[in-house]
Protein backbone atom coordinates (compact mmCIF):
# COMPACT_ATOMS: atom_id res chain seq x y z
CA UNK A 1 0.00 0.00 0.00
CA UNK A 2 1.12 3.49 -0.86
CA UNK A 3 1.87 6.06 2.06
CA UNK A 4 -0.47 9.53 2.06
CA UNK A 5 1.03 12.49 2.19
CA UNK A 6 -0.88 16.10 2.36
CA UNK A 7 0.84 19.38 1.30
CA UNK A 8 -0.17 22.66 1.97
CA UNK A 9 0.01 24.61 -1.00
CA UNK A 10 0.57 28.43 0.61
CA UNK A 11 -2.70 30.53 -0.83
CA UNK A 12 -4.22 26.96 -2.21
CA UNK A 13 -5.60 23.77 -1.48
CA UNK A 14 -4.36 21.44 0.52
CA UNK A 15 -3.25 18.30 -1.85
CA UNK A 16 -3.79 14.92 -0.96
CA UNK A 17 -1.55 11.93 -2.58
CA UNK A 18 -1.80 8.69 -2.18
CA UNK A 19 -4.96 6.44 -1.69
CA UNK A 20 -7.57 7.65 0.64
CA UNK A 21 -11.29 7.09 1.96
CA UNK A 22 -13.07 10.63 2.02
CA UNK A 23 -16.28 10.61 4.42
CA UNK A 24 -18.60 13.30 4.43
CA UNK A 25 -20.57 14.81 7.36
CA UNK A 26 -23.58 12.24 7.36
CA UNK A 27 -21.11 9.40 7.51
CA UNK A 28 -21.28 8.39 3.41
CA UNK A 29 -17.87 7.14 2.33
CA UNK A 30 -16.11 7.53 -0.97
CA UNK A 31 -12.86 5.65 -2.24
CA UNK A 32 -10.91 7.51 -3.92
CA UNK A 33 -8.92 6.56 -6.78
CA UNK A 34 -7.06 9.86 -8.42
CA UNK A 35 -3.15 9.93 -7.39
CA UNK A 36 -3.86 13.42 -6.43
CA UNK A 37 -6.91 15.54 -5.20
CA UNK A 38 -7.39 19.22 -4.30
CA UNK A 39 -9.17 20.00 -1.10
CA UNK A 40 -10.80 23.51 -1.39
CA UNK A 41 -9.44 25.35 1.68
CA UNK A 42 -10.96 28.84 0.96
CA UNK A 43 -14.28 28.49 0.73
CA UNK A 44 -15.72 29.57 -2.41
CA UNK A 45 -14.86 26.11 -4.50
CA UNK A 46 -18.53 25.18 -6.53
CA UNK A 47 -17.35 21.73 -6.15
CA UNK A 48 -17.01 21.31 -2.40
CA UNK A 49 -14.90 19.97 -1.14
CA UNK A 50 -13.05 19.57 -3.95
CA UNK A 51 -10.85 23.02 -5.12
CA UNK A 52 -12.12 23.99 -8.72
CA UNK A 53 -9.30 27.08 -8.51
CA UNK A 54 -11.49 30.10 -7.05
CA UNK A 55 -8.97 30.62 -4.23
CA UNK A 56 -6.45 33.12 -7.48
CA UNK A 57 -9.75 35.06 -7.79
CA UNK A 58 -11.56 35.49 -4.13
CA UNK A 59 -8.64 37.26 -2.22
CA UNK A 60 -7.76 33.80 -0.50
CA UNK A 61 -4.52 34.24 0.95
CA UNK A 62 -2.82 31.68 3.83
CA UNK A 63 0.77 30.81 4.24
CA UNK A 64 0.44 28.02 7.15
CA UNK A 65 2.89 25.95 8.52
CA UNK A 66 2.74 22.38 10.22
CA UNK A 67 3.60 22.83 13.85
CA UNK A 68 5.93 20.42 15.42
CA UNK A 69 3.68 17.92 17.61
Amino acid sequence: MSETKIRIRDNGPFLVEGPITLEDADGNSYTIDKPTIALCRCGASDNKPFCDGKHKHCGFASEERAAAE
